[in-house]
């Protein structure tokens, strides 16, 4: 709820949570059970993340942040894991040019625990350690996105 100064009547940002829910979740343990016995070394586990936003109103988005896992012993996959987790938040206050990093920053850093939570629990109910994904650059995420979408700009103006 976007609070009104009483100094200036000027509204001051915030940033609330409405809902946060599992959209998608997929385990696969293709090798089971066999892959659950002991082995020589820990897989190469690959994770990919994504995050994106959608506006529901003029004050309220849908940010999803999406979390893939795979581990692999050479070419076999010892396990899958895929979760699109989202939030509904309401952002008011904000200037305009703050929204992009409130929607791809502030908004995913504040469901990645939850998330993170998540994928830990579905691997360990899947006979495997639980996978706990170290933090995610979300600041790092966001700056890397704008500058591949300014250099993707810029060929097609040539």
């Amino acid at each position: 709820m976007a609070n009104e100064d009483s100094n200036n009547g000027a509204t001051s940002p915030s940033l609330t949570i409405l809902a946060q829910y599992t959209k998608d979740l997929s385990f696969e343990n293709p090798g089971a059970p066999r892959s659950l016995q002991a082995r020589d070394k820990a897989p190469a586990i690959n994770i990919a993340v994504n995050v994106n936003a959608n506006p529901l109103s003029d004050t309220d988005f849908d940010v999803v942040l999406s979390l893939s896992a795979e581990a692999k012993d050479g070419d076999k996959t010892v396990f899958q894991a895929e979760l699109v987790y989202g939030g509904v938040f309401r952002i008011a206050g904000f200037p305009q040019e703050h929204m992009l990093p409130v929607l791809f920053i502030e908004c995913p850093r504040m469901l990645f625990p939850f998330a993170r939570q998540i994928i830990a629990d579905v691997t360990r109910n899947g006979g495997f350690p639980p996978l706990m994904i170290d933090p995610i650059d979300f600041s790092q995420m966001f700056a890397q996105r704008v500058a591949e979408e300014q250099a993707r700009a810029k060929v097609q103006t040539n």
